[in-house]
């Protein structure tokens, strides 16, 4: 059996389409790794590789990703709604094929040292490579945003990176670089420009307010479309599915007298995750290809 992992990078670039092809050319030069899929948000400034390969050759891509943005990505010049601590925001190592979590945790543990290490950026390891409990949800991570990170590095013995030097990098900021299950980041927009409206829904429907399991959500506004959105990431599909998180939300918009513009996946959700009356049920996004990554992975010319 091929040993395979995914990953889904998370690059604080949304609207510079020169940086991002540079990114995605740079993934595309390492054998035996395919991206699967750009998920690109002008936005929320972010942009969204989601990459399968096998581990060794997934380390080389991930490491020269994280070089290539450091070079070319400036934090201090980031305007974007999605909260990021990084040029490179987040790396999380998933185990796909042949591959233990265990095996994606010292993954995890490799590519932050390596990173810490050459490129002098701060590492956080997070949920399953989570060492320290207080931080190990990356929502903590990124609590209060950079600047409040670069604080708690300099005060709390606690929040000492991982990997690399205590001090967040001038341009790169700092990452998170982690092992997990299956996330699925879904949004729903409503029809209203009420960001109230959103911050309201996303904060009666997320797990650690009492609402669904497995399920995180924040409001955010769309500037480019005059509507907000509710986003949401699944990180537990089989205890949340899509179709609950989207009926739940319209649900919610309802006692507003607000309805569903529109949904969409970002990124790829596993087949055991999907039906193809979700597409329709759930209002999606027209996509340009299939969103489930067994389909991608099947079709891609590099496996």
């Amino acid at each position: 059996m091929r040993r395979l992992v995914e990953s889904v990078p998370n690059i604080s670039e949304g609207r510079d389409q020169a940086i991002i092809g540079k990114l995605v050319a740079g993934v595309q030069s390492i054998p035996s790794v395919a991206l699967l899929d750009v998920h690109v948000d002008p936005d929320h400034h972010r942009s969204v590789f989601t990459m399968v390969g096998e581990p060794a050759a997934m380390d080389t891509a991930l490491f020269g990703l994280v070089r290539q943005a450091q070079q070319l990505i400036d934090l201090n010049q980031h305007q974007g709604e999605h909260p990021r601590i990084g040029a490179v925001d987040v790396v999380p190592w998933i185990p796909l094929q042949g591959v233990t979590m265990d095996d994606c945790v010292i993954y995890a543990n490799d590519l932050g040292a390596r990173i810490g290490q050459e490129l002098e950026i701060p590492v956080y390891l997070y949920e399953q490579a989570g060492r320290v409990s207080k931080r190990a949800k990356l929502e903590m991570v990124r609590r209060g945003g950079l600047l409040a990170l670069g604080r708690r590095m300099t005060i709390d013995q606690d929040w000492q990176p991982d990997y690399g030097p205590a001090v967040i990098h001038p341009t790169a900021g700092a990452m998170a670089v982690g092992a997990r299950f299956f996330l699925i980041a879904f949004n729903v927009v409503l029809q209203s420009n009420n960001l109230a409206l959103a911050q309201s829904i996303a904060t009666s429907i997320r797990t650690s307010n009492g609402g669904l399991p497995a399920l995180k959500a924040m409001g955010v506004p769309l500037g480019s479309q005059g509507l907000v959105q509710v986003s949401m990431n699944l990180t537990d599909y089989r205890e949340t599915s899509l179709r609950r998180a989207f009926y739940r939300v319209c649900r919610e918009a309802l006692r507003w007298e607000v309805e569903i513009a529109e949904s969409e996946i970002v990124g790829l959700v596993p087949q055991a995750a999907w039906d193809e009356t979700l597409t329709h049920d759930l209002k999606l996004r027209l996509m340009k290809s299939d969103p489930v990554i067994e389909y991608r992975l099947e079709q891609s010319p590099v496996f």
